[in-house]
């Protein structure tokens, strides 16, 4: 009989550890609370993505479908402050790999990754609760309540946590931990965006700086059917200056940049404008006893480098070879194979996030003083393949961007600096 391995949550983390699952013969029950498709950000993915998705047999699907859907191609990412431009483009990574991806709905996007895990053969049950966890004996007991209010148990080889925000075993198993970031938020919507602007590059994400406080960015992901994903992020203390509702608050700070406001001026929001707070989240461990904590259940950063989906994908991707050598009777170092090895990645991305509100980083991508091999080994960051351990940028991220910092300061007044 194969093994049942329990993933909660069909996100794109538990989507693709069931595909992967179902490709090795085990059977994948994916436990969901919501019904999809459902509304969640993280709409812009990241080149690396698309090997990931290429692994799990779920890559065909979504091109497939994605003309229809609105996804986006998307080859870089550019940056706007005041009157500073700067792209970078995909193409000119340092790392090898693909090149190009998609901005996506994400409701389109997960509902569709969901579909093809179930294609294969993993069993989605939506409206489906996880009440309780106990790994005490020799396999885990799920207790779980259906859509109808009726309880039942579940004795799964192994249990995956993919619930994102939810985190839904660190809660249960109480191995939160507090994230040293900064309380942020965010504000975001869709509007039918109607940019007339012929130099706009509907192909790239767009993230604007506040030209007063280097800490406050826009982004302006676009969708190939002329809407777009607006929001703004900033610390807490900074949005208690915009009373009234959340749309209100959206539309007074997005005046204040006038670029970004005219680009947007005739622009129609589309959808209820949002606000998600203190995301940022961290645990004591990625894994213990008969489970393993995938993508933002273990560990969210900041959405400024759209690393989300990619450390989901990655961490499945990491995890499903591991559970099934575990199942086998094989030996396995978690620590080594799935936290430090996962913990690698999240680490660069951190660097990368730190240096982005200390001011740094935005002085670094502005700044013409740069090599264009320093430039590709940065492009491969922005494009998520920060476990390219080639890339020297990845192996002591925070003192390389010391260096580029300092051969880059002549050329530009960093953010905040007299």
């Amino acid at each position: 009989m194969k093994h049942t391995i329990l993933i909660i949550g069909a996100g794109p983390a538990g989507a693709v550890a069931a595909a992967l699952l179902c490709q090795r013969g085990y059977r994948a029950l994916v436990i969901e609370k919501q019904h999809f498709p459902r509304f969640s950000i993280g709409e812009s993915l990241l080149p690396q993505c698309m090997a990931f998705l290429d692994e799990a047999g779920l890559l065909p699907a979504v091109k497939t479908a994605a003309p229809q859907l609105g996804f986006q191609y998307k080859n870089g990412a550019a940056f706007k402050r005041g009157d500073s431009y700067t792209d970078f483009s995909f193409e000119d990574k340092f790392t090898a790999g693909w090149g190009w991806t998609w901005q996506v709905r994400r409701a389109d996007f997960d509902k569709l990754l969901a579909d093809g895990a179930a294609a294969q053969g993993a069993e989605i049950r939506y409206g489906h609760e996880i009440l309780a966890f106990d790994n005490s004996g020799t396999a885990p007991v799920v207790t779980i309540r259906d859509a109808d209010g009726r309880t039942y148990v579940e004795n799964p080889a192994f249990v995956l946590d993919a619930s994102g925000f939810g985190r839904i075993l660190p809660r249960l198993l109480k191995i939160e931990a507090p994230s040293n970031f900064p309380m942020r938020r965010a504000i975001f919507t869709h509007v039918i965006d109607r940019i007339g602007d012929p130099g706009f590059d509907r192909d790239k994400i767009r993230v604007t700086i506040h030209q007063h406080d280097h800490r406050v960015w826009w982004w302006l992901i676009p969708f190939s059917d002329g809407r777009s994903s607006v929001g703004v992020v900033a610390h807490e203390e900074y949005f208690a200056d915009y009373p009234g509702s959340s749309e209100q608050r959206w539309r007074a700070i997005l005046s204040e940049d006038k670029a970004l406001a005219s680009l947007l001026a005739d622009a129609e929001v589309c959808q209820e404008v949002r606000e998600l707070g203190g995301y940022a989240a961290n645990v004591t461990a990625l894994y213990g006893r008969g489970f393993a904590l995938l993508g933002n259940a273990g560990e969210f950063l900041d959405p400024v480098f759209s690393s989300g989906v990619t450390i989901a994908m990655k961490s499945a991707s990491l995890c499903v070879p591991l559970v099934d050598r575990q199942l086998r009777g094989e030996s396995v170092d978690w620590n080594a194979d799935y936290e430090h090895a996962l913990r690698r990645g999240i680490r660069v991305f951190r660097a990368y996030v730190e240096a982005w509100y200390d001011g740094g980083f935005q002085s670094i991508i502005f700044s013409p003083l740069h090599t264009p091999r320093i430039r590709s080994m940065i492009c491969s960051i922005l494009a998520g393949y920060v476990w390219d351990e080639s890339n020297p940028f990845n192996l002591d991220a925070q003192r390389r961007l010391a260096s580029i910092r300092e051969i880059c300061r002549p050329a530009a007044t960093e953010p905040g600096s007299a």
